[in-house]
């Protein structure tokens, strides 16, 4: 009885510290209230409860939010570039609260518990955290959960699959290898956790900058809350407010970087598959495109021009001289990119191997030796690109591509993809010094690759601008690399699904942006092919692909038809240039995108998220595609607010409205803007062609008024930078029926002596005046699409469909020029 009456208080005691141990740690844990508040300038460091807490304002517009549960890290990021700007922060406090205000933005912390709330600078909630939720811990999953506002949208988020609205949906980052992936299929290649929230006539973005696996919910499942959160590290996101949408890209990607100006080479039309070889082979891809006149600028070679798929080899049978092939085709007008892929065969006397050992650079198991994976050759190690060890030595490797005359690099397989497509957790990555596992390091790696490929190629080639492409990436990619959706399918749903992917891309700060035309896997029919190339066309990466054992995919093997609707095609791309070129430059200025989702300028529009509107978008500022399948011959298009051209006729249309348009496999449906300015050229069969002396500038009378920067430089150097450049600002002034020509600026001549002013929508009865001297102007026929002039199989009658404009030529003096009508 003594020995019991011992033992029942020892257990009782025990009970009693267990249950006292969940009441602290529960299954979720909550930041719980505020106790300590530290204001340093424009940032505040709080202590909670559970968490320690630090809000830094980064510009008037941007304000981030970093927690954790324990003491916050010293800061690093793969994708944050910027700095906090000195802004002006007015920061209050009392026992329930703490505001922090600057001219565009308040944020308001709440103590009891801890919570955030995000409003206008006149009190209207932009976003707010849900109460009772807010942020918390599961394990070590960190979880931010906003309140869902009334009729809230969702936008973004990088390379998603489903709706342009993603309300109702959720999502993980995990980059991942999806060979033939679904339309609905997630994750898939790249991660960019940044999207942006629409609601009551307010937008506003969050960037949650956390390389662990991260999930985002909105409204799925749940009609409560939107969430955001991690598998692990803290919860550290970037909250940004704009009026408008594309404010906040522009915002997004001053924190993340932008692209500098591609080499003009890229912008024109790539032919690849997998794969061209021997070297005959490439040579008669090539001569055929010449023969046929299909203007095209890269040939692209997949994995078989390697020695066993060996990286950094060549099979010398198939292609015995490199030098010689990248020689023979810059003289055709054709520039080489090569795939590179991450994995190092694991063979004794492979150089590239040894080096790797003897350098210590591949990623490692927690026991120090060697990860090994098999991919294409094997199996394989991979280097640490998240080291700069590692980078280094692969600049070494990219130098040999770079010495035979290789233009382009095409980063692959670096999700990491492996067979079986699980490389174990205890991997461990350098991660800039600070030794992190597979968990964390997994989503870079793709970003991480593309950087050490751009890096070493610029090492190499000095001033010279490097191509480079990839599957996988991380926020912040832009700033190296263009991305394309990978292994796509020949198949309707996905030709469009691909559009719906480049637009969010776009939304998510990545300009330079492609798709498989025609397919990856499968066989697409005539009417695909030939509806796929036109999209192709109005897309900022054009690049035919396809996979081994499909048929031939260029634009030969379909037959005539598909011939001249290819090559009509392509050949608007090269007239398009200019304008081309001047909006990938305006990408580098703000980060505004080429493929341009209606979310972006008509963002409060309901009809531009319906379904059935969803894949239109626009192509730089001024034209609006209308995708359709290949099979179609009616489609309702949405007309947003103002008024539209037709591109091949001119015909007028007033906005707010949806119209039933015939569509026909020869022809795209494309809209101009009212007010637009677009400057073209004469057709060329490559960017190493000169055009004609003359731009061309086609402008589309409105009641808008228009800006439109015009830019040129070399193509190729990165003289720009130091000033080699001709760029001039032209506006069209619609009150006061003028366009202005600005004085232009930068120390290089343009290549254009002349400009052909061809004005559109006008009656023909206004009276002009350059400089205010009046000039006399002439009636033309423009027809913008060549005409399908060699096959007919209905016999009809092809005359070329286009438009009556008045044109007027002028000199191209670097003066200013007011052209009044």
């Amino acid at each position: 009885m003594k020995i019991l009456n011992k033992v029942l208080p020892a257990a009782l005691l025990t009970l009693c510290a267990v249950a006292a141990s969940y009441a602290q740690s529960p299954a979720v844990k909550g930041a719980g209230n505020v106790n300590q508040v530290q204001i340093n300038g424009q940032q505040v460091k709080l202590t909670t409860q559970n968490a320690f807490a630090e809000v830094t304002v980064y510009s008037p517009s941007v304000i981030r939010v970093r927690m954790d549960k324990q003491p916050l890290q010293p800061d690093f990021s793969y994708a944050v570039i910027a700095k906090p700007q000195q802004t002006k922060a007015t920061i209050n406090q009392d026992n329930n609260q703490l505001s922090i205000i600057t001219d565009s933005l308040k944020l308001v912390i709440s103590k009891k518990p801890y919570a955030v709330a995000f409003y206008t600078p006149d009190g209207k909630v932009i976003s707010e955290d849900e109460k009772g939720l807010t942020t918390s811990w599961v394990n070590e999953s960190v979880t931010t959960y906003k309140h869902m506002q009334d009729g809230e949208r969702f936008v973004g988020l990088g390379e998603k699959t489903g709706n342009l609205d993603r309300k109702g949906s959720g999502y993980t980052n995990w980059n991942s290898d999806t060979f033939g992936y679904r339309t609905d299929q997630d994750p898939i290649y790249s991660t960019i956790p940044f999207y942006i929230g629409i609601h009551h006539n307010l937008n506003y973005g969050i960037f949650l900058d956390n390389t662990f696996q991260s999930d985002f919910n909105f409204g799925a499942s749940n009609n409560r809350f939107s969430s955001f959160g991690a598998r692990g590290g803290e919860m550290n996101y970037y909250f940004i407010y704009h009026k408008h949408v594309a404010d906040i890209i522009n915002s997004y990607t001053n924190l993340t970087g932008r692209m500098k100006m591609p080499p003009l080479w890229s912008l024109g039309y790539q032919q690849n598959r997998y794969s061209y070889y021997p070297d005959t082979e490439v040579y008669r891809i090539a001569q055929t495109l010449r023969e046929k006149k299909i203007p095209a600028d890269g040939i692209t070679l997949d994995i078989h021009y390697m020695d066993k798929y060996k990286v950094f080899t060549w099979d010398k049978t198939r292609f015995p001289d490199p030098a010689k092939l990248t020689s023979k085709l810059k003289d055709m007008g054709l520039r080489l990119t090569l795939i590179v892929d991450p994995g190092v065969k694991t063979e004794a006397g492979y150089p590239v191997y040894e080096d790797g050992v003897k350098n210590n650079v591949f990623i490692k198991y927690s026991d120090s030796t060697n990860y090994t994976g098999q991919v294409w050759p094997g199996w394989c190690h991979f280097p640490d690109f998240t080291s700069d060890k590692g980078r280094s030595w692969w600049h070494g490797q990219v130098k040999k591509y770079a010495d035979v005359g290789v233009d382009g690099i095409w980063n692959d397989m670096n999700e990491i993809a492996t067979w079986g497509q699980k490389t174990p957790d205890n991997v461990l990555f350098n991660y800039d010094g600070r030794n992190v596992s597979h968990l964390q390091g997994h989503n870079v790696y793709g970003l991480e690759m593309a950087r050490a490929s751009y890096e070493g190629y610029l090492k190499a080639s000095g001033n010279k601008r490097p191509f480079m492409l990839t599957r996988a990436g991380y926020a912040g990619l832009q700033r190296y690399t263009a991305i394309w959706t990978g292994d796509n399918r020949a198949e309707e749903d996905h030709m469009l699904l691909g559009v719906r992917l480049l637009s969010s891309l776009g939304l998510s700060g990545v300009a330079f942006t492609g798709m498989d035309i025609g397919g990856f896997t499968g066989n697409p029919n005539v009417a695909l092919y030939s509806r796929w190339m036109q999209i192709g066309a109005f897309s900022p990466y054009f690049r035919n692909h396809t996979a081994v054992n499909t048929k031939s995919a260029e634009p030969w093997a379909f037959g005539e038809e598909a011939l001249e609707i290819s090559r009509n095609f392509i050949n608007l791309r090269y007239r398009l240039l200019p304008y081309l070129y001047s909006t990938f430059y305006e990408a580098t200025q703000n980060g505004h995108p080429v493929v341009r989702s209606l979310a972006i300028d008509y963002t409060f529009d309901p009809k531009i998220y319906e379904t059935q509107f969803q894949n239109q978008y626009g192509f730089g500022n001024s034209f609006m595609v209308a995708p359709f399948g290949g099979v179609d011959s009616f489609g309702a298009v949405y007309f947003p607010e103002g008024n539209w051209y037709n591109l091949y006729t001119d015909e007028q249309i007033s906005g707010k409205q949806e119209k039933l348009t015939r569509v026909s496999i020869n022809k795209l449906p494309v809209f101009v803007k009212e007010s637009s300015i677009v400057p073209m050229q004469s057709l060329i069969q490559s960017t190493a062609e000169k055009p004609t002396d003359t731009l061309t500038l086609h402008i589309y009378k409105g009641n808008r008024n228009n800006n439109f920067v015009y830019y040129e430089d070399d193509g190729e150097s990165y003289d720009y930078e130091k000033g080699s450049f001709y760029k001039r600002l032209m506006t069209y002034n619609a009150a006061a029926k003028q366009i202005v020509l600005n004085e232009a600026q930068g120390n290089r001549a343009s290549k254009f002596k002349y400009i052909k002013v061809q004005l559109h929508g006008f009656d023909g009865k206004e009276k002009v005046t350059v400089n205010g001297r009046s000039v006399s102007y002439k009636k033309e026929f423009v027809s913008l699409l060549n005409p399908i002039s060699t096959f007919d199989p209905q016999g009809t009658d092809n005359a070329p469909e286009g438009s009556n404009v008045q044109s007027l030529l002028i000199d191209n003096s670097k003066g200013r020029i007011v052209l009044a009508y």
